[in-house]
């Protein structure tokens, strides 16, 4: 039997022309990837409050939430994943060294250029955020 889809947010965190990218730390599945922040939905919370929580967690940041723009599914299917844009204008980031190894403001073509990203990921920024 097909275990039911748990749902995730990935938040595209902009600032300026450039987006937090972070690799995967220490404690978390596939460590070592390059990708935008992202994190289960908790029972009870909406998209947008995961989104806000999520970020401030991993990196310090206090985010608003902007608009859904893409779903996806995680390579294994295990998750959907819900793309929201948020802007984080102001702030240092302070990442939780568990969770995130590092963090790079980068242009989308220096995420391309990121070594290793998630198929997804490189589709949502060759694909999707192009046309945003």
């Amino acid at each position: 039997m097909a275990r039911e889809q748990r749902e995730a947010i990935v938040a595209v965190l902009r600032r300026g022309e450039r987006l937090l990218a972070i690799r995967r730390g220490p404690a978390v599945a596939r460590p070592g990837y390059w990708q935008p922040l992202s994190g289960k939905v908790e029972p009870g919370e909406s998209q947008e409050q995961a989104v806000v929580r999520e970020v401030h967690e991993e990196v310090g940041l206090t985010v608003v939430p902007e608009a859904k723009v893409w779903e996806s599914e995680t390579d294994d299917h295990r998750f959907r994943l819900h793309w929201w844009t948020a802007r984080a204008d102001t702030g240092e980031v302070v990442p939780d060294p568990r969770e995130v190894a590092e963090t790079r403001w980068v242009t989308p073509g220096e995420f391309l250029a990121l070594d290793p990203v998630f198929d997804g990921d490189r589709e949502f920024f060759e694909r999707i955020l192009p046309e945003l």
